[in-house]
């Protein structure tokens, strides 16, 4: 069984009082352990699936089964990382990693030694007492990540989470994540534009058609890490998956 399947999900927004189709009909299951990229067009609906799943949002039709059972709302075994990194900025490393496992009465004692041991994993020790305005925007974002990773959700949700970073510091936090998710092969559903970002990071590249979103192909990613980028497997997925997205910028052109 999958630990996460999406039965005919569609998301309508009303706007202005039109109705805006976000997606349509979108089926899809990722495996325990899986690494999963979601990529398409701006506007695709690439985010508003991740809103859907993380319970931030309401489908209006079709649903989300997590372990077989249906989902309604924010779930204890998922957990969300966005592009802006969200800390709390009055909050020191180690506190914005404890915020969740306080918000769920987890003793103090607990809380520290979770916390401890997560900055350890991203790779932040002697950083427990900084604020988010001493940290780099990498730093940040591995704090993000711990304090995602703080309850131990099986179900990671990842918004375009190096968007925002500098190619050198987003390369490195690709190997992190990776470092970090092979560590216990949690299942990742990481949303992207970059398509070298996401053969590199992916066991599959999910690719979504211009809006309404739909999956227009699942792509495996079969090539053994460490990944070569430069590697003539590596090009000639890079080729296949802009071949796919050429054709939806081309339809979109003749719209």
């Amino acid at each position: 069984m999958s630990l996460l399947a999406l039965r005919g999900l569609t998301k309508v927004y009303e706007r202005r009082g039109e109705p805006v189709n976000a997606l349509r009909g979108v089926d899809f299951e990722a495996e325990f352990g899986e690494f999963v990229c979601v990529l398409g067009v701006s506007g695709c609906g690439k985010s508003t699936l991740l809103q859907l799943v993380a319970g931030l949002e309401p489908a209006t039709a079709g649903e989300i089964l997590l372990d077989g059972k249906p989902l309604h709302g924010p779930h204890i075994d998922t957990s969300i990382v966005f592009q802006e990194h969200g800390l709390f900025p009055w909050m020191t490393v180690q506190a914005n990693i404890e915020f969740n496992l306080l918000a769920r009465k987890v003793g103090r004692a607990a809380r520290a030694a979770r916390a401890a041991e997560l900055i350890k994993l991203v790779g932040l020790e002697g950083f427990h007492d900084k604020y988010p305005h001493e940290l780099s925007g990498g730093m940040r974002q591995r704090v993000g990540i711990a304090r995602a990773l703080s309850t131990d959700p099986r179900l990671m949700l990842m918004d375009e989470p190096f968007a925002a970073l500098d190619a050198q510091t987003r390369s490195i936090m690709q190997d992190e994540l990776l470092r970090v998710w092979q560590a216990d092969r949690r299942t990742v559903i990481f949303i992207t534009h970059n398509i070298d970002e996401a053969i590199y990071l992916a066991d599959r590249v999910v690719v979504m058609t211009p809006r309404p979103g739909r999956i227009r192909r699942i792509i495996p990613v079969d090539l053994p890490r460490p990944r070569d980028v430069a590697s003539p497997g590596f090009s000639a997925l890079l080729r296949r998956v802009l071949d796919e997205i050429h054709d939806d910028i081309s339809l979109l052109a003749r719209a």
